[in-house]
């Protein structure tokens, strides 16, 4: 698995400059500061009260976290309520998507330990801020493929359609300079997988440390039509160890594509790297990463017509953090057929339902992939994937984790069930890793292929 697909992170695709829809009233933006949260989520628990309020998240970090460690869990007196399995999955249907009905069958070993629901998604309050004001601001392109007039959080914290919800996942925050370090693995059915280890950086431009302030920008404009710069960097296995990949995502792909190139340590070349991009595969994965499944999904919306289908109260991957502690190795946590399902954590909370097709005459893979979105943070947590006749294929999950002392929240790893081959694929685990650094030293002259080439010959 290189680093040129396997380690992409998914951001932005394209703006362009004629407006087509989004922005609501100041009435309905209002909302934001009233039964709903800065993030759009519905304020208040459920009626079952199955699904707390949202009272701001967790924003400060446990009395034994320290700077650099992996994050402990904020709720260490926490245990499952109870365990779904293939036995009494019918019994929880209603709460369950297609894909984890598919995998609790398929595998008599997977399993979903429930837990007490803890809505502990948050983020810094500039990025309120600035949903508050894209909500009054933010427009569509005609193709529904490109942005204006947003900066610095969900463009459509209200949406009015699929796209838009995809738009939120795409834009969501992951900090500004961010540094981190990651392992992958593609898991054959018996249990058996060859590890991938890299660390890669990225400047996050649209996410800028706040608006009016030096060094930072007042309008989408004035980001010289890049999104986010983008390095990966392999470090094992010694085969792939060297490898460079630099993405400059474009906000405005009319006028220029995503840009990538791709330094190969044997012929000592960097190379452009157009196959970055929808549904491409990344090398040695089995196929099990087309390159627009990275961050659950990334890149142009052109090939599929997103559906908003509301929302539904389902079981997600939330507050993972004992699937990514150190005390785990890698051997501890890939096992046959799934990771290790028994440190997980399953959580009742609402998600927006985008459903979408591939477009006549479109190509891609997969013709169908309806993705769940949490409420609080508009990460995509699980997808169900379908083939081009409308089979059940493949199960992404992405749980996840606040990373409190941003705060942030992301998925700790992403999961790709093949359940055809009994093969997943798992990216972005940490356990041996070093942890994010968020505040990474990054400069914008490092972000370029002249640059590559230089530390590429070091």
């Amino acid at each position: 698995m290189r680093a040129a697909a396997a380690a992409f992170i998914g951001v932005i695709s394209c703006l362009t400059a004629t407006a087509a829809t989004a922005k609501v009233t100041p009435e309905q933006a209002a909302r934001l500061d009233g039964d709903l949260t800065p993030m759009g989520a519905e304020r208040a628990g459920n009626a079952a009260g199955t699904i707390p309020p949202w009272e701001g998240g967790v924003t400060r970090p446990p009395a034994t976290y320290r700077p650099g460690m992996h994050y402990p869990t904020p709720f260490p007196e926490d245990k499952p309520l109870f365990t779904i399995t293939g036995q009494n999955a019918a019994q929880y249907q209603a709460n369950l998507t297609p894909g984890q009905m598919a995998l609790l069958k398929l595998y008599p070993t997977y399993v979903l330990p429930v837990y007490q629901s803890r809505r502990s998604c948050a983020l810094p309050e500039r990025l309120y801020e600035g949903n508050r004001r894209n909500a009054l601001t933010a427009t569509m392109t005609e193709d529904q493929n490109g942005l204006n007039d947003a900066l610095l959080g969900n463009p459509f914290p209200i949406p009015n359609s699929g796209v838009e919800a995809i738009w939120n996942h795409r834009l969501r925050y992951r900090g500004f300079k961010v540094k981190r370090y990651f392992a992958a693995a593609l898991v054959a059915r018996d249990g058996s997988y060859e590890l991938v280890r890299g660390h890669d950086q990225g400047i996050a431009h649209y996410n800028g440390p706040g608006i009016n302030q030096i060094g930072d920008v007042s309008d989408i404009g004035q980001l010289n039509n890049i999104a986010i710069s983008y390095l990966n960097f392999i470090t094992y296995p010694p085969k792939s160890a060297g490898t460079i990949v630099l993405v400059l995502d474009t906000i405005n792909a009319k006028e220029l594509p995503r840009q990538a190139w791709v330094y190969n340590p044997g012929t000592r070349r960097l190379l452009r790297a157009p196959e970055i991009a929808y549904d491409n595969p990344a090398p040695q994965t089995d196929g099990l990463a087309p390159a627009d499944t990275f961050d659950m999904y990334n890149g142009a919306t052109d090939r599929y017509r997103f559906e908003l289908q509301g929302k539904r109260e389902i079981y997600m991957g939330y507050n993972n953090y004992e699937i990514a502690d150190e005390k785990y190795s890698y051997k501890d946590i890939l096992t046959p057929n799934h990771m290790r399902q028994d440190l997980m954590r399953y959580e009742l909370h609402r998600a927006w339902v985008v459903d979408s097709k591939l477009k006549e005459g479109s190509r891609h893979v997969y013709g169908r992939r309806t993705f769940y979105l949490d409420e609080d943070s508009w990460n995509i947590t699980l997808v169900d994937v379908y083939d081009t006749r409308g089979v059940l294929w493949r199960v992404q999950d992405g749980p996840l984790s606040n990373a409190y002392d941003v705060p942030l929240c992301s998925s700790v790893a992403e999961i790709a069930h093949d359940l055809q081959s009994g093969k997943y694929l798992t990216f972005g685990m940490k356990n041996e890793e070093k942890m994010f650094e968020f505040d990474a030293d990054l400069d914008a002259s490092e972000f370029t292929p002249q640059a590559v080439r230089r530390m590429g010959s070091q």
